[in-house]
């Protein structure tokens, strides 16, 4: 009886502290759990924060948008430009000069720069001498290439005296060339549809071969005119000039020169100037001669009847 009632009071015993435990676990749980969702909802605050912060950075440092494009189309004109400089330096510096600024052209490469020309007169011993180089240099780098000849030319001890642009608006001349090219092209597919379907007499057809071989010359002479436009927009000429300070002196024996080298021209006009003038002489001073000949033998005739 005793060990039944001693048993007893260790079952409750032990139901009681599993339950304090078990209380103690759900308390200790349920401030877990209450911890976590308070860490979870001020991690959402920060979240929020951090969104909020970084949405007002953005709205600050984003750049403004770009203007958008107009709403009427604008067709930008399509010109050809000329650019010309001159150079004035030493008759000794002129070639060498002229020789480097041809080899940065083509240095460039030839889709950036061409020659199309090059010439070089002068004695330098006499101390003057000139030249003339032409480039073809792609638009967008003319100006930029035009400075790199003017600063190769200062450094080198030479003077720029001249530097123009002139520019040619081709927007009309390429607009109505592609309108015409367009129609002609329409007008030739519709006279290859005669040909091809066989519809028409054979005068139609054969009237119809001729306007297509026609139509397809003035094609041929269109896209050429439209291809040299378009060349011209895409690369600029640059005309360079050099130049001494003076022109050559004359010595004293110049016009002696000259003059004896001229003496020939001289000779041979007067030559030809009796010439003319003996074609000219002689049958009138025949004429004359026979007129007073015949003159002279009336009036004899006429003193010997009477």
């Amino acid at each position: 009886m005793r060990k039944r009632g001693f048993y007893l009071v260790l079952s409750v015993a032990c139901i009681t502290l599993t339950a304090c435990s078990e209380s103690a676990d759900y308390t200790e749980s349920a401030e877990m759990v209450e911890g976590d969702a308070t860490f979870e909802a001020g991690s959402a605050e920060i979240v929020a924060d951090n969104e909020e912060a970084i949405t007002t950075s953005d709205e600050v440092l984003a750049p403004s948008p770009a203007p958008s494009a107009p709403d009427v189309s604008i067709n930008l004109p399509r010109m050809a430009y000329t650019y010309d400089y001159g150079f004035r330096m030493d008759a000794a510096d002129i070639a060498s000069m002229q020789e480097r600024h041809a080899d940065m052209c083509a240095a460039a490469g030839p889709y950036v720069c061409q020659i199309v020309s090059q010439s070089h007169s002068g004695n330098v011993e006499d101390g003057y001498a000139a030249g003339r180089l032409e480039l073809a240099v792609v638009a967008d780098q003319a100006r930029d290439f035009g400075g790199r000849l003017s600063a190769a030319t200062t450094n080198a001890g030479g003077e720029q005296i001249t530097a123009a642009i002139t520019g040619e608006d081709l927007t009309r001349s390429m607009v109505d060339t592609e309108a015409r090219l367009r129609s002609r092209v329409a007008l030739r597919d519709r006279m290859m549809e005669v040909l091809r379907t066989r519809q028409g007499s054979v005068e139609e057809i054969v009237e119809a071969e001729r306007q297509v071989a026609r139509i397809n010359e003035e094609i041929d002479q269109a896209r050429s005119w439209l291809e040299e436009m378009r060349g011209r927009v895409a690369f600029t000429r640059i005309n360079v000039s050099y130049s001494t300070a003076n022109a050559p002196a004359s010595d004293f024996f110049g016009p002696v020169g000259t003059a004896f080298a001229s003496l020939g021209s001289i000779l041979g006009y007067l030559l030809a100037a009796f010439i003319v003038l003996g074609s000219i002489a002689l049958p009138v001073g025949g004429a004359i001669w026979g007129t007073r000949r015949f003159l002279r033998w009336l009036d004899s005739r006429s003193a010997v009847e009477a």
